[in-house]
């Protein structure tokens, strides 16, 4: 008995690792798997002998209802699903809202939205010069009625959002209900994650260039106007203020520079009203998958953007375009958990790989502190925090600095630590997993799950969604008193080389 009570403490230092699916190939834009054996074959293989917890995966918008409004086709998805459900492995599946394009492949938005967009090309961001970004669709557009539905009326974004999720529940209410899909994550912007896209994929922005503020489209500046007329504010003129570009320094420009516009009282009004105006999307889109998901046990999830370079700057300027209103004196991330809190959502946050010294000095980028940070504000507001890697993990460092962000303090042989990450993500499933490090990569697992045998018992980590609230302007402007971080060790008694 003594043994088992100690294995349950034990097991509660356990962290879960999913592998992240390829982006293309996995379900084709015909609803077909160019891929399905090969990646079963690597599935097996991984759950065999590196003893993985599960998969997480795009769940692409642009492929299941991509023909017509309301025409979904998860025949696709359904066969992946039951092909991971054969190797008794969780699901977590991201509902992605946005285009992705790498290495000359693409999965766009669906073609009829794509269609209302050559007509009114303000359905996506725009930035000063006006670009228009097409990798989803802007917040500006949220409450618009500009999309049809199948009764000859309109849609809105959110509306468009929340239909897509209740066919989801509908058509995969099997994998729902036992269990087999444990997380989903709702895509909220560019790369599925909560921010502008102001960094884009493109040849524009080079790292580490601060990136340019994406509100250039006609809902978003008729906004702003309302904004401004409403609070008897005198506005910033975007316009004419000297932002920069994408790719400026900081010190090159006005707003930006140390005591730039950004600290004036026009510069914070105007700041206010772009982060504020990123949370209340979030929300808006999260009480939507609340009320569609109540009563399943399933983890609700939201992804923040790693924006780690500037991080030294007074303006923290590329955290600024993107939509984090985070300075030395006021945090922009703490509101974010709160909003998340009240919408029982988890937060998702990569960079958990990082160290600052892999990065130039112009860079002033600062991973680890960011990371504990975000960290630290999510469990300071008491929502679990899922960790990712940004990119592929070459070295026991990489691994090591992992281990670390996941338990901050180590592990606890008498339960649970007070600091722990839920589960993480992996970056990416592909061939070189096996040809580099395979090895360590089978001891960082391990020491993830605390060097406990794998347990694919989903109650032992999932949690039921129920009823939620919205967030008011009073409680995030409340959250923006900055507050310190959690301490962390100097490093991870875990490490995959010692």
């Amino acid at each position: 008995m003594e043994d088992i009570n100690r294995k349950e403490k034990l097991f509660l230092n356990y962290v879960p690792v999913y592998i992240v699916l390829p982006l293309f190939g996995i379900v084709a834009k015909d609803n077909k798997h160019a891929e399905l054996e090969t990646t079963e074959r690597n599935l097996k293989r991984l759950k065999k002998e590196a003893c993985i917890d599960g998969v997480m995966v795009d769940v692409w918008w642009g492929i299941v209802e991509s023909k017509a409004p309301k025409e979904y086709n998860w025949n696709g998805y359904k066969e992946l699903f039951k092909m991971v459900k054969r190797l008794e492995l969780k699901i977590h599946a991201i509902m992605s809202f946005h285009k992705s394009s790498q290495n000359r492949k693409t999965t766009s938005l669906p073609s009829w939205v794509v269609q209302v967009g050559k007509e009114n090309p303000d359905i996506y961001y725009t930035d000063r010069k006006g670009f228009r970004n097409d990798e989803c669709l802007s917040l500006g557009v949220d409450n618009e009625p500009l999309f049809d539905d199948v009764n000859g009326t309109k849609r809105t974004a959110i509306q468009i959002y929340s239909d897509y999720m209740n066919s989801f529940k509908e058509n995969m209410a099997e994998f729902l209900e036992d269990g087999v899909i444990g997380a989903i994550e709702v895509g909220l912007g560019p790369n599925g994650e909560l921010c502008y896209p102001s960094f884009p994929s493109d040849q524009r922005w080079t790292f580490p260039g601060i990136g340019e503020f994406q509100c250039y489209d006609k809902y978003l500046k008729k906004d702003f106007e309302n904004a401004a007329k409403k609070a008897g504010h005198s506005m910033l003129d975007l316009s004419k203020e000297d932002f920069g570009d994408y790719n400026s320094k900081p010190d090159e420009t006005t707003f930006f520079k140390e005591n730039g516009t950004y600290t004036t009282e026009k510069g914070e009004f105007f700041l206010e009203w772009y982060s504020n105006k990123l949370i209340f999307h979030g929300d808006q889109i999260l009480r939507e998958a609340n009320k569609i998901f109540t009563g399943l046990k399933i983890d609700l999830v939201a992804k923040v953007s790693g924006v780690h370079w500037l991080y030294y700057h007074p303006s923290h300027g590329a955290e600024l375009t993107a939509g984090y209103y985070n300075l030395y004196d006021r945090d922009g991330y703490r509101p974010i958990a709160r909003m998340l809190y009240k919408r029982n959502c988890f937060l998702n946050f990569s960079c958990l790989e990082m160290k600052y010294y892999n990065y130039s000095e112009e860079a002033l980028s600062a991973p680890e502190e960011l990371v504990k940070a975000v960290l630290s504000k999510a469990w300071k507001e008491g929502i679990e925090v899922i960790g990712a890697n940004t990119s592929e993990i070459k070295n026991a460092e990489g691994y090591n600095q992992v281990l670390l962000n996941a338990r901050p303090n180590g592990s606890n042989p008498k339960g649970k630590p007070k600091l722990k990450v839920h589960s993480f993500m992996y970056l990416r499933l592909s061939e070189t997993i096996f040809s580099r490090n395979y090895d360590m990569f089978k001891k960082f697992v391990r020491n993830m799950h605390a060097d406990q045998d794998y347990c694919g018992d989903a109650e032992k980590y999932a949690h039921k969604v129920e009823s939620n609230s919205a967030i008011t302007i009073e409680e995030i402007l409340a959250a923006t008193k900055s507050s310190g971080s959690f301490k962390w060790d100097e490093e991870t008694e875990a490490k995959v080389d010692g």
